[in-house]
């Protein structure tokens, strides 16, 4: 986190970005949807999408992020469990 935020420091520009709903984004294999089985008084089911409380959820999906935009972090983006933070000294 401070590692984040002194790239953050001396930057004239911020944009905090929350990836609300993030986290569904990314798929179950359906050999892994039966971990994710739950009971209610409606029946049973499975997550085909992966939900915010798995215990390995946010590392995933910090995995995908930086994947995703891996010439773009540390340089004008920080990736931190679903939120984005971009910076710059310009808008270009």
């Amino acid at each position: 986190m401070d590692q984040m935020l002194e790239r953050l420091a001396g930057n004239e520009y911020y944009c905090f970005l929350d990836g609300f709903f993030g986290y569904l984004q990314i798929p179950i294999d359906p050999r892994d949807q039966e971990k994710t089985m739950f009971t209610c008084p409606y029946g049973t089911f499975a997550y085909r999408r992966m939900p915010f409380g798995l215990w390995n959820a946010p590392g995933t999906f910090q995995r995908c992020m930086l994947a995703i935009f891996h010439d773009m972090v540390e340089k004008m983006m920080e990736v931190f469990m679903d939120d984005f933070s971009v910076f710059g000294n310009s808008f270009e």
